[in-house]
């Protein structure tokens, strides 16, 4: 819980690749463990939204009664980490959701889905992160989303070399558009652990 050495921290697991994020979390030496109910979320310090599809995953946490209970935690300072779909979720404006789609929101930006095309426009690349300093981070993007607008409560943390921003901050939020839990570099997870420690 917060406050101990080794908080609990949530990882969504409504759909998407949320066994991943676990595994990374525990290998860090967080007490990590899957929210799919409101008590799950009522007993962790910290939270990440995995990637996936974000059109699922808001139906699915409107279902299960998630929706409101995420929101409010967001809005009381809960750190969250969206990665992939979880920055989509996060994002206050999602540019090209489906039908109906909504977001969490909390984060002032402004996401475009699948903004780098299909499945088989997943690509990889290096990214200079200068909140975690050498060397640089190799990122995978799979069906990526990337941020269009970065508001002015918003802080970008990386960007491909055409300047487009796939790495954000602000107050308790974290987002990457990339999929850090599948490269073996921990730096991004330790990052987030260290604000649930903070908070």
């Amino acid at each position: 819980m917060a406050g101990s050495a080794t908080p609990t921290v949530g990882v969504l697991a409504l759909q998407g690749d949320f066994r991943e994020h676990i595994a990374v979390l525990r290998q860090l030496g967080a007490d990590a463990i899957p929210v799919k109910r409101v008590e799950e979320l009522e007993r962790v310090a910290g939270l990440v939204i995995p990637g996936g599809e974000s059109s699922v995953m808001d139906k699915l946490s409107r279902m299960f009664g998630l929706a409101e209970p995420l929101k409010a935690a967001i809005t009381s300072g809960m750190p969250v980490y969206g990665t992939c779909a979880g920055l989509i979720m996060l994002a206050d404006t999602v540019l090209d959701g489906i039908v109906g789609q909504q977001s969490l929101g909390g984060f002032d930006l402004a996401v475009r889905r699948n903004a780098f095309g299909s499945q088989l426009d997943s690509f990889e690349t290096d990214l200079e992160v200068a909140a975690l300093g050498d060397p640089p981070m190799h990122a995978v993007f799979i069906r990526a989303p990337v941020v269009e607008t970065v508001g002015a409560r918003a802080t970008a943390l990386a960007s491909l070399a055409d300047g487009r921003v796939v790495a954000v901050e602000q107050d308790n939020l974290l987002g990457t558009s990339f999929h850090p839990e599948m490269t073996g570099d921990t730096r991004f997870h330790q990052y987030f652990l260290a604000k649930v420690k903070a908070a």
